[in-house]
């Protein structure tokens, strides 16, 4: 959905709304993702600890020049939540994937949860793991 969602239905629909955030990502889209971000949007990662939108955009936005694309594994919801796990491809050719879990009210998304972790293909042998120091 290049812009966002396309019309009244989509904006209350939070899958909607999610995949028009994934898509201006690989759009490089800023107007378009703005415009689903909440004012009082917050975001969270390993990384990063309740994040205000306009901290936001300036260290997650950059990434947007690598993404290529989403294929996405997984959109469930649950009450004003998307649950989202997908597959990245980067322009370099590496994949990851991610789950989200972003909270969506009046069309606009006003958290985002983030675990991330895995490369593809997955860095230990099928069956095994990884030891770490």
């Amino acid at each position: 959905m290049p812009g966002g969602p396309k019309n009244e239905a989509d904006c209350q629909d939070p899958v909607a709304v999610a995949r028009a955030c994934y898509q201006a990502y690989v759009d490089k889209d800023r107007p378009a993702i703005e415009a689903l971000i909440a004012a009082d949007f917050r975001f969270t990662s390993p990384l990063d600890n309740g994040l205000d939108r306009v901290t936001y955009f300036s260290r997650c936005w950059p990434n947007s020049k690598a993404i290529a694309g989403f294929d996405f594994i997984h959109l469930v919801t649950a009450q004003d939540r998307v649950f989202v796990t997908y597959e990245a491809r980067t322009s370099q050719g590496k994949r990851f994937r991610n789950t989200e879990i972003l909270r969506v009210r009046n069309g606009k998304i006003t958290e985002a949860e983030v675990y991330f972790g895995w490369d593809l293909p997955h860095r230990a042998a099928f069956g095994g793991f990884l030891v770490e120091d």
